[in-house]
């Protein structure tokens, strides 16, 4: 592989990752919730989940959602139902009470880890993503492994870098989003967000 190719990569999954999604709208909302460390726990989650869905997605698990219909359909429609009921929770959030600069958060870490895994790592989109979009910058007439492992190396690095100054940014701003009604117009909006993303999910023919 050549430097270039890697580059290419490199730029093409930075501006996938930076276009805010499920997973960034999650971690912003726990983040807002819970400070730095919610951003940590949110961030080690998604980047393992996706480090699963990558290794899977290489490893075959992609190819066989592809060629599977029927799979591919009932998981798109329970990580839909998934995204949709994460939606509603953080749609019911409770923001806190009014007399305190740090905003209450209900979730605990290990369900922010839980949540975060689970929208990366189940989403079978993703299979079919990465075992479409990965083996496009491998050269076939070099051993794939070592290709596969850089390129999965440089994806997840741009995940946790790009989620994390994501919610880092919302850390920062945290003061301004403590008073309990902007917090709950800013819940009820990421909730919407991902209810959406559910509902867009279920109902689109796409499969990436």
């Amino acid at each position: 592989m050549t430097f270039e190719m890697w580059l290419t990569f490199a730029i093409a999954s930075a501006a996938i990752l930076a276009t805010p999604g499920p997973t960034v709208t999650l971690a912003v909302s726990y983040a807002l919730g819970g400070g730095r460390r919610a951003v940590w726990v949110t961030v080690l989650g998604a980047t393992l989940g996706d480090f699963t869905a990558m290794t899977l997605s290489l490893l075959g698990a992609g190819a066989i959602l592809t060629a599977s219909a029927t799979l591919f359909s009932i998981l798109k429609v329970l990580g839909a139902i998934y995204l949709i009921w994460l939606g509603v929770q953080l749609y019911r959030t409770d923001p806190g009470s009014s007399g305190s600069d740090q905003p209450a958060t209900s979730t605990s870490g290990r369900q922010m880890f839980r949540n975060a895994f689970s929208v990366t790592a189940l989403h079978p989109g993703g299979f079919v993503f990465f075992i479409s979009f990965v083996p496009q910058f491998v050269n076939p007439d070099l051993p794939s492994l070592p290709q596969f492992v850089l390129l999965e190396a440089t994806f997840l690095f741009l995940v946790a870098t790009i989620i994390s100054l994501w919610a880092l940014s919302a850390v920062m701003l945290r003061r301004h989003f403590y008073k309990p009604p902007i917090r709950k117009l800013f819940n009820r909006t990421g909730g919407s967000i991902l209810i959406a993303s559910g509902l867009f999910a279920m109902f689109s023919d796409k499969r990436i």
